[in-house]
């Protein structure tokens, strides 16, 4: 007797996970739409601004922590809005940095099912229920991206936007890589992988990075390569 062959549904992942039933897709659509809205509300608000990425699992011992807490406050108190994921770890570190000095301390939260709410130290924030939402107001966020280290979500995000600089969709930007430990091996694989043995990108795409190990030193390539601070020094 043949085996009975499994049934393969008929609808694609958009319409079974996103938009299945007339109404669930009348109900997500606005929702987007109403998020990237609000989003983009959100960001008009806030001008010279610097998003922070990392870890969320980061403890306020870990001196990755420290470092994130204390060059979020010397931005803001240099006139940046310091502009988070709005979880624990590394956003929170920022966030705290940032309003501890007085400055504008903002986190874009997400909802999940386990790992995140809000942290306490925004002085603003905005919530978003889906990713792609959340990663368009980031990538349009700031004038200078620091990444520390971090999991999945923090190489989503770095790259994210070194793609959209890469390919020239957005404006060349800052992007500032904290921990040479913990960067320095995916930036030697570029190099000798994708560059020399692949040729899969060029070699000014390794000079979009900024390599930094200490607080002051970002704080240093911050004012040095943002445009806007150049300007007044």
């Amino acid at each position: 007797m043949d085996k009975e062959q499994p049934q393969i549904p008929n609808t694609c992942r958009v319409e079974r996970e996103l938009f299945e039933g007339d109404a669930a897709q009348e109900e997500r659509v606005k929702r987007i739409c109403d998020e990237i809205d609000g989003g983009f509300t959100a960001l008009r608000k806030y001008d010279l601004a610097a998003t922070f990425f990392g870890s969320a699992r980061c403890g306020a011992g870990d001196e990755t922590y420290r470092a994130a807490e204390e060059l979020a406050g010397n931005l803001a108190r240099a006139g940046f809005t310091i502009i988070t994921g709005g979880g624990p770890g590394i956003m929170a570190a920022a966030n705290k940095g940032a309003k501890d000095a007085g400055g504008q301390s903002v986190g874009f939260n997400i909802e999940l099912p386990e790992e995140q709410g809000l942290n306490h130290n925004t002085t603003d924030s905005y919530e978003f229920h889906y990713f792609f939402a959340r990663k368009l107001m980031l990538t349009y966020a700031s004038e200078v991206y620091v990444y520390f280290p971090g999991g999945f979500g923090t190489l989503d995000e770095f790259f994210e936007i070194a793609t959209l600089v890469q390919t020239g969709r957005i404006e060349s930007i800052p992007i500032i890589l904290y921990g040479g430990e913990y960067w320095e091996p995916l930036l030697s694989w570029m190099h000798e992988t994708l560059l020399d043995t692949y040729s899969t990108i060029s070699p000014e795409d390794t000079a979009i990075f900024t390599l930094v190990d200490s607080a002051q030193e970002a704080y240093d390539a911050v004012m040095q390569l943002v445009p806007r601070c150049k300007s007044n020094t």
